[in-house]
């Protein structure tokens, strides 16, 4: 099957333009058709937002940003797309129009997926005459940074097809979960919607406002949802017996009448007064991009602390630039590119200038970086071996300043089966160079408390990237003592 390089949406509201975003993000070009007059400037500003979310996100090289194009037409859009997304309104109708004609215009071997967040795909691909390749893959907003994305295919969906889409979607940063059976809602929604319909009431009868159903879900169960969801929290607090404790302690209490989830409540306008009023109340202070980027940074925070646990959405992230920085050291004789970012605020001093300290932090996050690359992953460490940093020499050339985006590189001067000599570079996003670090690494048997040769795979590796470095020239600095000139 082609390699999928060229994507089409199909609808560039909130969820395609997210859509466009992780797409352009990952090097892919993207041709969008939306007849909205205002449609090109909301997809730009919504690819300019997303940027701004990666460069804080995402702590590996990216490809170059892909080719944003706006059709005027369905079939100009479609035509040579390997990859069609449907984000048109979630009527069932309208989409069985539009799928249709996606279907008669794309290549023969296109997938063809729908962002739809409930419609069953049997019934809005039923006008297609070639079902086998459509599915619904329905994503969460933000879409470039909410790694979820759920696929259900209808009854004449192909399992290779299945197969292709989860492999690219993979590719691209997401977690792919394959809804095996369709139902309405999905798995996701239908549980969004269980919340929603209680939340509703508890508005609605006066318990409590909308900002205090939302203070209830983030200051509480919401923070553990982020990275074991319910049922895993639920099993903990079983104690030692487990699920099963859990289920006989708390089991009895789905009977009592805690829940309206059967009933719901009118949308009348006093309803939808009393929630749109509070809403507003509640988030009046920030106008929508502000709100936008403020849910960006903080979903930033918690994704990149659950990657330090390599857990939930951060293993996600930890194998997406894992991949990220594996291509963009493939092959090249240049120094490696493994770690890039923006200077947060808890790196600035009080000359407001990003601390010394965190200059060698990011040598730390490359070097971790390295040893990465060449097959120093945790199975090395439980067999007791790991690279110790013995020496390091590092020269500060320049400051850099909060919010402004670096890239550290990375250079193999010699190794052998023990040893590894390596000359770092900090480089600011306008080129200058701020700061080199020179180090030495020992490979280390753990176990035994001493020096040992690494093993031949690791060797292989490093064999590998140091050829492509042999004939670098001798970086400036290399071989310095403090204060030498």
């Amino acid at each position: 099957m082609t390699a999928i390089r060229h994507c089409a949406i199909i609808g560039g509201g909130v969820i395609g333009g997210g859509w466009a975003a992780r797409f352009l993000l990952a090097g892919l070009d993207v041709t969008v058709f939306d007849p909205h007059p205002e449609a090109e400037r909301r997809l730009r500003e919504m690819v300019k937002l997303a940027g701004r979310a990666w460069a804080k996100l995402i702590a590996a090289p990216l490809p170059p940003l892909g080719h944003l194009h706006v059709a005027v037409s369905l079939e100009e859009a479609v035509r040579d797309a390997d990859l069609i997304q449907e984000s048109a309104p979630e009527v069932e109708a309208i989409k069985q129009k539009i799928l249709a004609e996606i279907d008669r215009f794309a290549k023969p071997d296109a997938l063809i997926c729908s962002s739809t967040s409930g419609l069953l795909p049997t019934q809005i691909s039923a006008m297609m005459a070639r079902p086998e390749r459509f599915m619904v893959a329905h994503p969460f907003n933000p879409v470039y940074l909410l790694p979820l994305v759920e696929l259900c295919g209808g009854e004449k969906t192909s399992a290779d097809n299945i197969a292709r889409a989860k492999a690219f979607f993979a590719d691209i940063g997401m977690h792919p979960l394959h809804v095996r059976k369709e139902i309405d809602g999905f798995i996701a929604d239908r549980l969004l919607e269980a919340l929603w319909r209680e939340a509703l009431w508890l508005v609605h009868d006066g318990v409590a406002t909308v900002a205090e159903v939302d203070d209830a879900i983030r200051f509480g169960a919401g923070m553990r949802w982020a990275f074991m969801g319910t049922f895993q929290i639920y099993r903990l607090a079983g104690g030692e017996a487990g699920m099963r404790h859990f289920m006989a302690q708390f089991g009895p209490t789905l009977k009592l009448p805690w829940t309206k989830l059967m009933d719901v409540p009118d949308f009348t306008d006093a309803l939808v007064d009393l929630v749109a009023e509070q809403s507003d109340d509640q988030s009046g202070q920030w106008d929508f991009r502000a709100l936008e980027a403020k849910r960006d940074d903080c979903l930033i925070g918690i994704m990149r602390s659950l990657k330090v646990q390599d857990f939930g959405a951060g293993a996600t992230l930890a194998g997406f630039e894992k991949a990220l920085r594996d291509r963009a050291t493939d092959g090249d004789a240049e120094p490696l590119r493994l770690y890039e970012g923006q200077v947060p605020a808890e790196w600035i001093d009080y000359n407001g200038h990003m601390n010394e300290s965190r200059y060698l932090e990011i040598f730390g996050y490359a070097t971790d970086a390295l040893l990465a690359r060449i097959g120093m992953d945790d199975a090395m460490l439980e067999k007791g071996f790991s690279y110790y940093t013995v020496e390091t020499h590092l020269r500060h050339l320049d400051e850099i300043k909060l919010g402004e985006s670096y890239v550290a590189t990375t250079q193999i001067l010699a190794h052998d089966e023990k040893r590894i000599h390596i000359f770092h570079r900090l480089l600011h996003g306008d080129g200058r160079l701020l700061a080199t670090a020179e180090q030495m690494m020992l490979c280390v048997d753990m176990k035994a408390h001493r020096a040992t040769p690494a093993a031949p795979e690791t060797l292989s590796v490093l064999q590998g990237l140091a050829a492509g470095h042999r004939a670098l020239p001798m970086p400036d600095g290399a071989g310095r003592s403090i204060g030498q000139r």
